[in-house]
């Protein structure tokens, strides 16, 4: 299963859905089976342009003042034995990977992570943290194309990837590609530039 993951995208701030920054965020939601954000919308007009793609996960975050049923303070799945928690914030810095689990009410093997508009992939005591950044306000930067993520699941495999939407003219994309993959029975492969 191929996932989306998105956080902050902070609409209708300056812009009412992700098109209006070109095509390369309705590229990327058009090629995956599921979608995970990870909070501050701040409008469930974000949700209604994502379902267009697929179905919608999504977790509420310190911007969104309007509550949306779809939306829960905490999410957890199980994707062919793999178990996703997320949350918006991990409440900044480095913490112990057991300080992290203890957000969730269960064990997790990834967590999905947004608020610090700063992406995120790595391998830590046997769970991947990914945060996706922000598609709009990269590195807190202006309104620019910024990162997403992808997960794609398998039984026995897990790829992870931190992907640049592309550039805005004039404005260079802050972002920095990752990927790893790691297979059940083993420990990550990471390719990190």
């Amino acid at each position: 299963m191929r996932i989306g993951i998105v956080s902050d995208t902070h609409l209708p701030n300056l812009i009412r859905d992700l098109d209006e920054l070109g095509p390369e965020p309705a590229r990327f939601f058009a090629s995956v089976d599921l979608i995970l954000h990870s909070g501050d919308l701040t409008s469930p007009m974000v949700l209604d342009w994502l379902e267009q793609f697929a179905p919608v996960l999504c977790t509420t975050g310190n911007n969104d003042p309007i509550a949306d049923q779809r939306c829960q303070e905490l999410q957890i799945l199980d994707v062919h034995g793999w178990r996703i928690g997320m949350v918006h914030s991990l409440r900044r810095g480095f913490r112990p990977m057991a300080e992290l689990l203890q957000l969730f009410p269960t064990p997790v093997d990834i967590i999905v992570a947004g608020d610090t508009h700063q992406e995120v992939l790595q391998y830590r005591d046997g769970v991947v943290v990914l945060n996706s950044g922000s598609p709009t306000f990269p590195h807190h930067k202006d309104l620019r194309l910024g990162t997403v993520g992808v997960l794609e699941l398998a039984p026995d495999r897990l790829q992870a990837e931190i992907v640049l939407l592309g550039q805005t003219p004039g404005k260079p994309n802050p972002g920095t590609p990752a990927r790893l993959e790691l297979q059940r029975s083993s420990g990550p492969s990471a390719d990190t530039p």
